[in-house]
């Protein structure tokens, strides 16, 4: 199992849905940084479940512990280790699932390719796990934002068929996106999308999304041709996170459609530098940061345990009926959005340690 990522700012997370804890292990953070577990902890508030009356209503506060790595607050470039305990555990609310694989949801495939599986809440499979990349995410954000001023924002752009009117990518804050409980700076799509997920929620349903982002103030030259473009190393991490189904750099899809002399980006000169007088590519171009703001779209689907009655079939074939117990959020995109800034953050500081490493071996 790979439960690693990143090549010098490197991350090891480990635990289950309803083990004991969850966690991360940082390797290759620099020296010298000042953290605290206050400088984490707010991620994972906007991330932690029963925030709110539209997400699940198990009760975390997942309150997080620096084990190692840090002395009097200041990172000693050795391997931080970082973990969260799991207190409002369930298992029994699973009895009825073991036999069971739950529709869309990973029991199967697991059983299948180990013999064994963690049959209470999904285990490694679980949304539970992204503790420790948003943790380790704040982290790296920190260094990006203190020692190279570059900032990430996401924020819910969709929910099932509602779609927010266009976000501003340039200057839009977390402040903006936290004005609402989805987490939508479109105050009145946000309205409608909190409604629906409300009555979701109600009837035991779900529904899914699209969470947006911007990474803005990217250095030129990051990205590592020919399988670790800048977009490509992005994907992975954010289809990495569980419920995601589609990735979206620049005009994704819709520039499929166009033609290029409708889509090419022409460039300018910008104080200094050349630049783009539009940002179809996202900020990308031969795998390369080319110095304008990242910008990208990940799709979420429904989460796939509902409370509703569902036929299907138990691990022997027999016909059976799943009504699931356990709490669930009707839709992830709220909570996901400091997810996605904390794998956005993973990488790019990723990318900027090898490409300084790369400037510190040049004649």
């Amino acid at each position: 199992m790979s439960s690693s990522f990143g090549t010098l700012f490197r991350v090891t997370t480990f635990g289950e849905s309803h083990c004991k804890a969850v966690g991360v292990v940082i390797d290759g953070c620099p020296p010298g940084l000042t953290l605290t577990e206050a400088d984490i902890q707010a991620q994972l508030d906007r991330r932690r479940p029963g925030q709110s009356a539209l997400s699940t209503d198990r009760q975390e506060a997942d309150q997080v512990i620096i084990l190692s790595g840090t002395e009097n607050g200041r990172t000693l470039g050795t391997p931080i280790a970082l973990q969260v305990a799991n207190k409002d555990q369930r298992p029994k609310d699973y009895g009825n699932m073991r036999d069971i694989p739950r529709p869309s949801h990973a029991d199967y495939t697991y059983q299948m390719k180990y013999g064994i599986r963690a049959s209470s809440g999904g285990g490694r499979s679980s949304a539970r796990e992204t503790i420790s990349t948003v943790a380790s995410g704040a982290v790296a954000a920190k260094i990006l934002r203190e020692k190279h001023g570059i900032d990430i924002v996401a924020w819910v752009a969709s929910v099932g068929e509602i779609e927010a009117a266009a976000v501003d990518s340039d200057t839009i804050t977390r402040q903006e996106v936290d004005a609402t409980l989805i987490r939508c700076p479109d105050k009145a799509a946000a309205a409608q999308m909190e409604a629906l997920v409300g009555d979701l929620k109600t009837i035991g349903d779900s529904v899914g999304g699209v969470v947006a982002c911007v990474i803005r103030n990217v250095p030129l030259g990051l990205g590592e041709p020919t399988f670790e473009k800048l977009e490509a190393k992005l994907a992975q991490a954010m289809l990495a996170i569980p419920a995601t189904k589609g990735f979206e750099i620049g005009s994704g899809f819709s520039g499929a459609k166009q033609r290029g002399s409708q889509h090419n980006d022409a460039f300018t000169q910008k104080e200094g530098r050349l630049g783009t007088l539009t940002n179809r590519s996202g900020g990308i171009q031969g795998g390369i940061s080319n110095g304008e703001p990242i910008t990208m779209r990940i799709a979420f689907k429904p989460p796939a345990t509902i409370s509703l009655p569902q036929p299907t079939v138990d691990f022997s074939g027999q016909e059976a009926i799943l009504e699931a117990k356990g709490r669930h959020d009707p839709c992830v995109v709220p909570r996901a959005v400091p997810i996605v800034e904390g794998m956005a953050a993973l990488v790019i500081m990723d990318m900027l340690l090898r490409q300084e490493a790369r400037k510190a071996l040049q004649f």
